[in-house]
């Protein structure tokens, strides 16, 4: 996420075992259209989804709050949120310990879906010590906001982490990220809870970016992720597809076999237009792209609010008036956006110093062993914004998880992992020299959804 100016992926592998035991879990009522996950998009019914959206955070990035537990505050903010257009709002932490229904009802009834980043400042993994910091107590903690918000219809998708990675250096975290969200997957389905999507925010980075994409989305079924995201501050108006560098990003990712979208966009550096609306729901983008989400809502000291909020008066500004009229401006394309029907994993990553320090072939950490009785008994009470945090607390994970450890029945049983996932290749249409697929020993795994048309629901 952006503090000044100057700083500047869906689960396809769900067995039939996961979707009849979440038949058990009663369902919230809601009149909120399910959505589904077909190859690299979302959909609502039969129509393709793109994300509108905004990244939600009142009070901005150095004031700890949850949005979701003030339901006056949210009511409030609902209006213009619809005003807007929007149909996703983005949340980057919640205070599990407190209630959430007002509020998660109100923004179905409108309509709204919620992508929510599971960790706070001081449950999160620290890229610094990211073994120390993957720890039985952290995991207790997103598993009990998980736990939570899974019971929501409206809630689209989780976030594992963000930003994690922000350099070549800090790619040695990347394997304890990939850790929290097949851990997160795991609890999901071993739980018998909805699958809420799990997947990552990348940073506004060129130098590892695309690595970091393929290596969310390759090995184990159990492994990948259910989608990716990264946060893009390239087009800065007056700007165009090509002078952004757009235009690339969806070559690069073309064949990607994930649904993919902006979780942060909105360079402020000049007068924000927005132009890149028109661009970013075009049918040069859909292919690859799912929408985006806005930073950000609020006004702070950063400059890139859409509204000032003083108490219970809200003061939309020129930001907002011009996404407004973006947004009406741009009509979703008609069909399906041309997107890949098939999907498909990457190959892992080649080591490549210094901008990525991940072996191809290394295998992730186990989950530590403590936190392994959250599969089956739950993760109980969470401990809140009051929480004493975990970054230097627990139990470490104890060396490397076996392929396929994340599977439910071994990692309930302790027994044996599963066998990996074969595969005949990629997404059709990847590109190895994109994709710098990896040695034939590591092999490529295709999801389930090439086999069942990739299709399920997600809310």
């Amino acid at each position: 996420m952006k503090a000044t100016a100057a700083s500047v992926a869906t689960a396809i592998t769900l067995g039939a075992s996961t979707v009849l035991g979440a038949a058990t879990i009663k369902a919230r009522d809601s009149d909120i259209t399910p959505i589904t996950v077909k190859g690299n998009a979302f959909f609502k019914g039969d129509e393709r989804f793109y994300m509108r959206g905004v990244d939600y955070q009142p009070g901005g990035s150095s004031d700890l709050s949850d949005p979701i537990a003030d339901a006056d505050g949210c009511k409030r903010d609902i209006k213009y949120f619809k005003e807007l257009g929007l149909n996703t709002i983005r949340v980057y932490s919640v205070d599990n310990s407190q209630d959430h229904d007002e509020c998660m009802e109100a923004l179905a009834e409108a309509g709204i879906y919620l992508v929510l980043d599971v960790n706070t400042p001081e449950y999160s993994i620290n890229r610094d010590k990211p073994h120390k910091s993957y720890n039985d107590v952290y995991l207790q903690y997103i598993f009990a906001t998980i736990e939570k918000f899974a019971k929501y219809d409206n809630t689209l998708a989780f976030f594992s982490g963000n930003e994690v990675v922000d350099d070549g250096p800090s790619s040695a975290a990347a394997p304890y990220v990939k850790a929290v969200t097949r851990d997160m997957r795991t609890y999901l389905r071993s739980r018998k809870l909805r699958h809420v999507p799990v997947g990552y925010s990348a940073a506004d980075v060129n130098t590892n970016r695309l690595e970091m994409a393929e290596y969310m989305n390759c090995g184990t079924d159990d492994e990948r992720s259910d989608f990716f995201a990264f946060n893009d501050y390239s087009w800065c108006d007056p700007s165009s597809f090509t002078t952004s560098g757009w235009d690339q990003k969806v070559k690069n990712f073309t064949g990607y076999g994930l649904p993919l979208f902006l979780s942060e966009y909105g360079c402020n550096i000049n007068t924000r237009e927005f132009n890149e609306v028109e661009a970013l729901y075009s049918e040069k983008m859909t292919p690859v792209y799912s929408g985006g989400l806005v930073y950000e809502y609020t006004q702070g000291k950063n400059n890139y609010g859409l509204v000032k909020v003083d108490g219970d008066d809200v003061k939309p500004n020129k930001d907002y008036k011009a996404l407004k009229a973006a947004f009406e401006e741009t009509d979703n394309p008609k069909g399906n956006g041309n997107y890949n029907s098939t999907g498909g994993a990457s190959g892992c990553p080649v080591k490549s110093l210094p901008n990525w320090n991940v072996d191809a072939d290394a295998l992730l950490p186990a989950m530590p062993a403590p936190a392994k009785k959250y599969l089956t008994e739950g993760a109980g009470k969470g401990e809140g914004f009051s929480g004493a945090g975990s970054q230097d607390a627990g139990v470490e994970s104890s060396g490397d998880a076996t392929q396929g450890s994340g599977d439910v029945s071994a990692a309930t049983s302790g027994g044996a992992a599963a066998s990996p996932t074969s595969s005949e290749g990629a997404a059709p249409g990847l590109k190895p020299s994109q994709f710098g697929f990896a040695a034939a020993s590591v092999g490529m795994v295709t999801v389930l959804s090439t086999v069942f048309g990739a299709a399920f629901i997600l809310l």
